[in-house]
């Protein structure tokens, strides 16, 4: 399965590259987030690999749910899917994007990859075992390490969004005396978090499932976890929310060894 997944990121980033060089065509949703052509193009290159590899699991993605296609998950494992996560950094010409694909499994990412195009970086999570992998000229897998989540020592070191920080997010940081944090865009922060960089990542922001979902996977792989106010492990598959859309995230907390 892993190698499905990392292929099939690879590819859609590799479109994304393409786009990214030439310019991209920005528009805008309803609710006044960007969106790009290269969000389109990757989202379609994975749905086609998914459906290929794996006919019978469905699949919510981030650009089909804005069309209003979200699929049967009831009692069923699925595959969570952000074609280009970090729109923002990528029309700001950062290159801390990513292209996200996670599996679902009774609530919990069971597997997952993540892979920032511009970067040739890719992570990737699977029967409890977390690598990063450099990805070559060529578009190849290369260079595999294992990689965990470091012990806290005494002072610990914060990530934050780049483009969705808040006032909230800072004032944990103050509150827990993390004066050391980085800004960082897409869901790199939770592989920076597994990879043993930083020790923390406080999200009081609007998330999406598809946003968090691979990043996560990994992150548990790697030693982590992630958790809502409440001191519950974040789910997934969030159907009829009372105070919210389908699949949005309360707030948590991702951090490396507890």
């Amino acid at each position: 399965m892993l190698e499905i997944l990392q292929q099939s990121a690879i590819s859609a980033g590799r479109a994304i590259l393409d786009i990214y060089n030439a310019g991209p065509e920005v528009t805008y949703k309803p609710d006044c987030s960007p969106v790009t052509d290269a969000d389109a193009c990757a989202e379609r290159i994975i749905l086609a690999d998914l459906a290929r590899a794996f006919p019978g699991v469905p699949v919510v993605a981030e650009e089909a749910v804005a069309a209003g296609f979200v699929p049967d998950i009831a009692g069923k494992s699925f595959f969570l899917v952000d074609p280009l996560d970090g729109t923002k950094e990528f029309i700001g010409r950062h290159d801390d994007f990513t292209v996200n694909i996670a599996l679902i499994e009774n609530g919990a990412p069971v597997a997952g990859v993540v892979y920032a195009p511009a970067l040739r970086i890719l992570y990737a999570a699977y029967q409890g075992k977390a690598v990063k992998t450099v990805i070559d000229e060529t578009f190849r897998l290369d260079d595999e390490t294992v990689i965990g989540c470091r012990s806290c020592g005494d002072r610990m070191v914060g990530l934050a969004s780049r483009s969705h920080n808040s006032a909230e997010t800072i004032a944990y940081l103050a509150e827990h005396g993390i004066a050391d944090y980085r800004a960082v865009g897409s869901s790199l922060k939770f592989c920076l978090l597994a990879e043993g960089l930083a020790d923390v990542y406080p999200r009081f922001s609007r998330t999406m499932e598809w946003d968090t979902a691979a990043g996560d996977a990994i992150l548990r792989a790697a030693g982590g976890e992630t958790l809502t106010m409440d001191g519950a492990p974040l789910t997934y598959g969030k159907r009829n929310q009372k105070d919210d859309s389908d699949f949005a995230n309360p707030w948590f907390v991702s951090r490396g060894k507890p």
